[in-house]
């Protein structure tokens, strides 16, 4: 996790100008926020470069050293390194903080990070094989095709969905008996499926995946082993943190259901079931829910709120002490926050994932009026109207927040008192 304490909590505010980089640059991407806030960095392309090689990143009005030939997908890790995706030669690869990886392909797509930031992986494709490379090791065999790509919680294991057998396009009798399995760190499953989607990988190293036996049966299997029932449908699972079980959303009779290892848990069923998350402590189990059409809600060990919402929720989080949970819910078309079953009186364009104080007692997210950008605290609202904003986060004690923000071109890094929003 992100060691915040180290961050600067004292400084108020530090100021950066990006107004300028439009007029110094031909072009000038997205910017991103390092998760500290003392970086903000975009790409750009400058008409400098020699043997039109222009691609390059601006770090707090700094380029880096060396362009490139292209460069997408810029993203900071949690413990602030900057990635990107670049190309030289006619090769790609994955640049972090300006320095390529050495393992150069055809082509990267869809880096991972790690919840500590210390694992960074991709997919490649390389002589038309697809897999997976992990902090510059890729897997030892590829395959015809590779979808949904997982990495680990503690960056050490990659899997994905890959085709094991080859088929034409009008072989459907192959389809239908199954040409797609999953691997892990390169090793493939024995069992090839008719699908293999969403994964889950365990801090022990096992690995679960929604699985299609045939055209109509679904379930999960664990480490290549289906479980002994199968269901009208299921979605993504979860590994339990404390039994290691596999828990996931079963469809039975029309209804949707939550199993443990192929056995139904909760006793009430849903229209829908889905998106479920452990808190930290792993004794309580939440999941987002509708008891009908329209009505969305959140179901936390099995009862459901009591407050419903017509559009949508999503971004469940729970607090790092275990004890509350919050969602972003869409209700006639207005955004807004549940926190333990009771909705901010305040509706926005937009908002994002809740972030709780280390302590449960806070909620705070970014969200969006009128196109423009600002901080809610506890259903209260930072009163400045931005260009772009971040996350925000709280200091370790709780007592202060850090907000990072674009405002009228100059990038802000803000450390602001919780006590300020009254």
């Amino acid at each position: 996790m992100t060691d915040t304490v180290v961050w600067d909590w004292e400084t108020r505010e530090k100021r950066i100008p990006v107004g300028d980089w439009n007029s110094r640059f031909e072009w000038v991407e997205e910017p991103y926020a390092s998760p500290d806030g003392e970086r903000v960095a975009a790409i750009i392309n400058s008409a400098e470069g020699a043997n039109h090689i222009n691609g390059n990143v601006c770090v707090n009005g700094e380029t880096w050293e060396n362009p490139f030939e292209k460069i997408w997908h810029l993203r900071f890790t949690t413990d602030g390194r900057l990635t990107a995706l670049i190309s030289e030669m006619g090769e790609w690869t994955v640049a972090v903080d300006g320095v390529p990886w050495e393992n150069r392909f055809a082509y990267v797509w869809n880096p991972l990070f790690s919840k500590d930031g210390n694992s960074i992986a991709a997919s490649f494709q390389q002589d038309s094989r697809y897999g997976m490379v992990l902090n510059d090791v890729p897997w030892e065999k590829t395959y015809a095709n590779l979808t949904d790509p997982a990495l680990s919680p503690d960056g050490n294991h990659t899997a994905a969905s890959v085709q094991v057998i080859s088929s034409g396009e009008v072989e459907i009798h192959k389809f239908q008996e199954g040409t797609i399995s999953a691997a892990m760190d390169g090793v493939v499953w024995e069992r090839p499926f008719v699908n293999v989607w969403n994964k889950a990988i365990s801090l022990n190293g096992d690995l679960a995946a929604e699985v299609r036996l045939t055209l109509y049966d679904y379930t999960i299997a664990v480490n290549g082993v289906p479980w002994a029932k199968t269901f009208g449908g299921v979605w993504e699972p979860i590994f339990s943190p404390i039994s290691g079980k596999v828990i996931a959303p079963v469809r039975v009779k029309g209804k949707w259901h939550l199993a443990e290892d192929g056995q139904l848990m909760w006793t009430t069923p849903f229209d829908q079931l889905w998106h479920t998350l452990f808190s930290p402590d792993g004794k309580r189990l939440a999941a987002i829910v509708s008891t009908g059409f329209g009505k969305w809600t959140v179901a936390v060990d099995g009862k459901a709120w009591n407050l419903l919402f017509s559009d949508f929720v999503t971004e469940l989080t729970f607090s790092p002490d275990s004890q509350k949970i919050a969602a972003v819910v869409k209700d006639n078309e207005r955004w807004g926050m549940a926190v333990q079953g009771s909705a901010w009186k305040n509706t926005f364009d937009m908002v994002w994932k809740p972030v709780f104080s280390p302590d449960g007692a806070h909620v705070a997210a970014k969200v969006e009026r009128g196109g423009k950008y600002t901080i809610a605290l506890n259903d209260r609202l930072w009163p400045h109207d931005c260009d772009a904003a971040w996350d925000p986060a709280f200091s370790s004690d709780g007592t202060r927040l850090l907000f990072r923000t674009i405002e009228d071109g100059v990038y802000c890094r803000r450390v602001i008192p919780v006590s300020e929003f009254g």
